[in-house]
């Protein structure tokens, strides 16, 4: 049995992410990716749940004690990335055992297949510092840029809106939700559970902004 190089504590914070077992596609179409982020909610509480039993109007399920702080994520064809603050010893892990179990046995009836879904064990990363902890945010939901350009981290931005517009449009992250739009998702993310890097949605957006000059003359 392999051993977790990354051993969890209360209160801190960590980025996780998986991707599909030799790098296959896990979200095929909106209905997988709307199913998944539909479990990053109703996974964080320490009540099991069977999704046939509850309402269509999901996010309004009663939930009780959470098990995780969660600061932002994003969702990509093959892959997922996840801000995570554990809450009580053990949340994350059962956390995400929640999340990677309930998606899995949807997607192999849904596509007829057996066996694992991920990639083995999903990796964490602990955020030990300030300067990584907020650098996180733009990394995670600067993520969907690569199926524009897969290089734009490495070359100059030439066109930002084209850019900043793509970001807008793409639903399967927490993106709008710090730009302040207003839609039942809103309810994943606990701010309070984070710093207050970004008070207002200017703040995030110019931090996004800058990441997108990082590499001007």
């Amino acid at each position: 049995m392999s051993i977790r190089k990354t051993l969890f504590s209360v209160d801190e914070y960590y980025h996780v992410y998986n991707r599909g077992n030799s790098k296959q596609i896990i979200f095929h179409d909106k209905f997988d990716y709307e199913r998944f982020i539909k479990l990053l909610f109703i996974s964080n509480s320490k009540n099991n749940f069977v999704m046939r039993n509850i309402h269509k109007d999901i996010f309004y399920f009663e939930r009780g004690s959470l098990l995780v702080g969660i600061g932002s994520y994003c969702l990509m064809p093959n892959h997922f990335h996840l801000l995570l603050k554990e809450r009580e010893e053990g949340g994350l892990s059962k956390f995400m055992q929640k999340l990677a179990t309930s998606y899995s046995m949807y997607y192999n009836k849904k596509y007829n297949r057996t066996g694992g879904l991920f990639e083995g064990k999903f990796k964490a990363e602990h955020l030990a510092k300030d300067k990584y902890l907020k650098y996180i945010f733009s990394y995670i939901h600067l993520n969907p840029l690569k199926l524009i350009d897969k290089n734009w981290k490495v070359c100059k931005v030439k066109n930002k809106e084209k850019f900043l517009d793509f970001l807008k449009r793409y639903t399967y992250s927490s993106y709008l939700d710090y730009m302040g739009n207003i839609r039942p998702e809103n309810i994943i993310i606990n701010y309070e559970s984070f710093p207050n890097y970004f008070p207002r949605r200017e703040s995030f957006e110019r931090e996004i902004f800058e990441w997108l000059s990082f590499n001007d003359d």
